[in-house]
């Protein structure tokens, strides 16, 4: 048996035990684009395949032809759990998991479907976080050591907070410039 992450194993073992053998929806709670390296991984292992999607399947990947792939799991990853194929319900497509995907045309000049994606939710009010991005926003801008001074947090919270909430996760543009006087200062645009 290869040697798979816990990641691997848990995205692997609900695959396996689903009636279509789908690896979607992935269970695994993974941050960023780490769900998308495990299942590259596993691709690369021959673990799980592409296939067509139906209707209802989360779609992976468009192909060149702007088909819509989903990715199953394969009889390679039957045997890599220690899990018999024959042994699934009768009517499962166990034995067609590895077999070559039916030929879907999709319709000409139908644009590809971008996927419903939720707009962050703006911090409460009364929270360190809204304070923080008041005192980005103030013409001055603020210090690290302005805010340290008045969220009471460590230098490097603040360099954190910047980064992965302001910038990252609601999508501010954060800039800084150099001040001879005061250091680096840190403006929200906008």
């Amino acid at each position: 048996m290869p040697r798979l992450s816990d990641f691997q194993l848990v995205v692997l073992t609900a695959a396996c035990q689903r009636p279509d053998h789908c690896v979607f929806p992935v269970t695994a709670k993974l941050k960023g684009n780490a769900a998308g390296n495990v299942l590259k991984s596993l691709l690369k292992r021959d673990l799980i395949k592409e296939t067509r999607a139906k209707r209802d399947d989360t779609v992976w990947r468009h192909d060149e032809e702007g088909g819509r792939m989903t990715l199953v799991a394969t009889k390679d990853a039957f045997a890599a759990l220690g899990i018999d194929p024959r042994e699934e319900a009768p009517g499962s497509e166990a034995e067609s998991a590895d077999e070559a995907p039916a030929k879907v045309e999709a319709k000409p000049n139908t644009p590809a479907k971008k996927p419903k994606t939720k707009a962050p939710k703006p911090p409460r009010k009364d929270s360190k976080q809204a304070q923080l991005i008041a005192m980005l926003r103030r013409a001055k801008g603020a210090t690290i050591d302005e805010v340290v001074e008045a969220l009471g947090w460590q230098p490097h919270t603040v360099r954190g907070a910047i980064a992965g909430a302001l910038k990252k996760k609601l999508g501010l543009e954060v800039t800084s410039e150099k001040d001879d006087k005061r250091g680096r200062i840190y403006r929200v645009m906008g």
